[in-house]
């Protein structure tokens, strides 16, 4: 896990890729926000179109890479949450979701985590993969 909490803390960037209420693949950019008891937490707002995608079909995949061309893969199945502190740590920390949603408790701020998630941490080199049950 720490491996994996590190990649994304340092490439924070990632990209998400859903199946759209079309049936068809979406791929969009989003932020890591935090590692809390071994869950993978990010956050959207319960307005926008990605939302009601990963709702019809939470099974996602995120991807990102790094400068040195070593990428990650994550996948599994969204979970959304309420949890009041984990809102309040996002809002504190990151001051582009801050600037959006103001206050943890706004009405369309939802966050999520990744349940039952497999990591793959591969580059160019030859070497295998690593593999990671989250």
């Amino acid at each position: 896990m720490n491996e994996v909490v590190n990649f994304l803390s340092e490439n924070p960037v990632l990209y998400l890729a859903t199946i759209g209420r079309d049936g068809k693949p979406k791929v969009r950019p989003f932020q890591f926000m935090l590692e809390k008891e071994g869950k993978l937490f990010f956050c959207t707002s319960n307005q926008k179109e990605v939302y009601k995608e990963i709702k019809l079909n939470p099974y996602v995949e995120f991807s990102a890479t790094n400068q040195n061309n070593v990428w990650i893969r994550i996948s599994g199945r969204i979970k959304f949450s309420n949890d009041l502190e984990v809102k309040t740590t996002i809002i504190e920390h990151n001051p582009l979701v801050k600037s959006i949603y103001k206050t943890p408790d706004n009405p369309i701020f939802e966050i999520f985590y990744l349940d039952d998630a497999k990591a793959v941490i591969a580059d160019f080199s030859g070497q295998p993969p690593k593999q990671y049950n989250l």
